[in-house]
């Protein structure tokens, strides 16, 4: 390929708008357009190192017995009416009506399709177990785009959906998955990728993971341990606190004017917030009926676990001045009975606390749960924090990063196959749901997170296994006949040997070559130039710096065919 036939366009000046760098690379390098809100052309580029990816992919699916096929993107409703989850789901799942007249939906993904599809072709045990997959488009109507193919809302993803006739049998397959993602990643070149505990959220299941990849521009907070493997998601890991019991002491109603925020209560009573009880206030979405959580005061809510808990949707309370709450006063003692009320981890065995008193400008001292509320069941639902104890070594090395998650595996049980009427005649002739499982890998976001990792303030650096060609071959002064004829001596030998070779043979200036070569971001970069021929040398260099070296021009190819071999060696590739 020639990069002066290549439809794309690169810019020195950064677009407007973009928030992250692989946002901002992306764009300057033509790699991706706009076409609306979290809606892009791909251009030929940004496909080759797709197709790489999903290559990648496919061989790793195919690998583990997948057996790929694809659904529909445009589904009838009545498909996701069946699972119940057309009403459950919000505004994320696009639905619309077609000419006639029939409730549609497009694809955010594809539990209800793959059920569809083996209900009515696996109905015996001896079928079982088997995993198919797609690559195909999905669109989620996505509220909050950002970071270019970071968050958008149309997308290509892969999803693989398994099928089990018992949990032993899922949990089995599930760590074949497992381990499968890992190579899938590792062969990507991204080792910064790693597994985390999650919450299943509207995929349901109880146990699942993501994959993370660290980088602090991520949208998602991980949570992690300094002396062990500890990993998970911050919706799903534990806060578990040391709990001193302290003294108990005589319940006091105490004047606090105008002293509504943890913060200012500590400093008008001269304790620390890990003696304070706050409440958080929402609303259930279907009743509005009013939820307090109670928590210690140094502790932040966590909504996943607190839906979980309610096993409903909330959201930010509203408190008016006819509702059953006194907004900054709020605690348990005496609260009313409308209201359904949440007691945290952290509360327990603490025998005196500071809440509100549930009364305008009053507070209570020396408050205790047991004495002065009753018995309560006390669940978590606070976030880990930084310097909290690890749940598996049960040490206080307790940290937290950030990570853009770019794939995730649950295990889902009979949720679908249950709700959607799929049953298998077992050996002993009864019908059972078959047990799913579901994976999933986002390409394109995987892509973007690539090149989040991998790039230096010139553009990306291209893992030699996903870039869009293996070679930059830069020919300095094309017009010098030397100059052209070796060029296209290596660009011939290389190709055909089967290394991919993008030529750069303008008339135009180094500085323009070489921050063009940067953008695009091949691993390695092929100079020839009237110098180095008068010395019988052409420059060899990689992306990353890791290699410069000036080779006689009679052994270029065959050391840059061997370099490149070796790298993708390293990675489980082959040209």
């Amino acid at each position: 390929m020639k990069l002066k036939n290549l439809v794309s366009k690169r810019y020195k000046e950064t677009p407007a708008d973009c928030q992250i760098a692989s946002q901002a690379l992306m764009m300057r390098g033509g790699y991706i357009k706009p076409v609306g809100n979290g809606i892009f052309t791909l251009f030929p580029i940004t496909k080759r190192i797709t197709a790489k990816i999903e290559k990648i992919i496919r061989e790793e699916m195919n690998r583990i017995d997948g057996q790929e096929l694809l659904f529909p993107v445009a589904m009838p409703a009545s498909l996701w009416r069946e699972s119940g989850r057309y009403d459950s789901i919000g505004s994320e799942l696009l639905r619309f009506t077609d000419r006639s007249d029939q409730d549609m939906v497009l694809g955010m993904t594809h539990e209800e399709a793959s059920v569809h599809f083996v209900r009515d072709v696996a109905d015996s045990y001896t079928q079982y177990p088997f995993m198919i997959y797609q690559i195909q488009t999905k669109f989620r109507d996505e509220p909050r785009c950002r970071g270019g193919l970071i968050r958008v809302r149309e997308f290509t993803m892969k999803d693989a959906y398994s099928f089990h006739t018992s949990q032993e049998d899922l949990e089995r397959y599930y760590q074949v998955c497992y381990d499968a993602y890992n190579r899938i990643f590792m062969r990507a070149g991204v080792k910064e990728v790693v597994a985390v505990a999650s919450d299943s959220g509207m995929m349901g299941g109880k146990v699942s993971h993501e994959y993370m990849l660290l980088t602090p521009v991520g949208e998602d907070t991980i949570v992690l341990c300094h002396d062990c493997d500890y990993r998970a998601n911050m919706e799903a890991a534990p806060c578990i606190v040391e709990n001193e019991a302290g003294e108990i002491k005589e319940l006091l109603k105490v004047s606090t004017p105008d002293i509504k925020s943890i913060e200012d209560l500590c400093k008008f009573l001269n304790i620390t917030a890990k003696e304070t009880c706050k409440a958080v206030v929402y609303q259930e979405n279907l009743t509005d009926k009013y939820v307090v959580a109670f928590l210690r005061g140094d502790l932040d809510i966590n909504e996943t676990k607190l839906r979980n808990h309610l096993k409903a949707e909330i959201h930010a309370a509203e408190i008016t001045a006819d509702s059953p709450l006194t907004a900054g006063f709020i605690g348990p003692k005496g609260i009313s009975k409308e209201v359904k009320v949440v007691f945290d981890k952290s509360l327990e065995g603490v025998n005196a606390f500071v809440t509100g008193a549930n009364e305008k400008d009053m507070h209570f001292t020396g408050f205790n749960i047991e004495r002065d509320y009753g018995k309560v069941e006390y669940v978590d639902v606070a976030k880990a924090y930084d310097g909290g104890i690890c749940p598996v070594c049960g040490k206080p090395t307790i940290y937290t990063s950030r990570g853009i998650e770019v794939g995730n595996i649950f295990q889902l049980g009979t949720k679908y196959t249950q709700s959607m009427g799929m049953t298998y005649v077992d050996q002993d002739g009864s019908l059972k749901n078959p047990i799913m499982g579901c994976y999933g890998i986002g390409v394109g976001r995987l892509a973007a997170s690539v090149c989040e990792a991998h790039r230096d303030d010139y553009g990306p650096i291209w893992p030699i296994s996903i870039a869009p060609w293996h070679v930059h071959l830069c020919s300095m002064r094309p017009d010098n006949e030397e100059v052209y004829q070796m060029s296209q001596k290596i660009y011939d030998e290389l190709t055909k040997r089967g290394v991919e070779v993008i030529w750069d043979d303008r008339s135009t200036s180094a500085g323009v070559m070489f921050a063009d070569a940067d953008l695009i971001g091949a691993p390695v970069r092929v100079i020839v130039s009237p110098k180095g021929l008068k010395a019988g040398t052409i420059e060899i260099s990689a992306r990353d710096k890791s290699m410069q070296e000036k080779i006689a021009a009679d052994e270029a190819i065959d050391f840059v065919y061997n370099y490149v071999v070796s790298e993708l060696e390293k990675l489980e590739c082959r040209l």
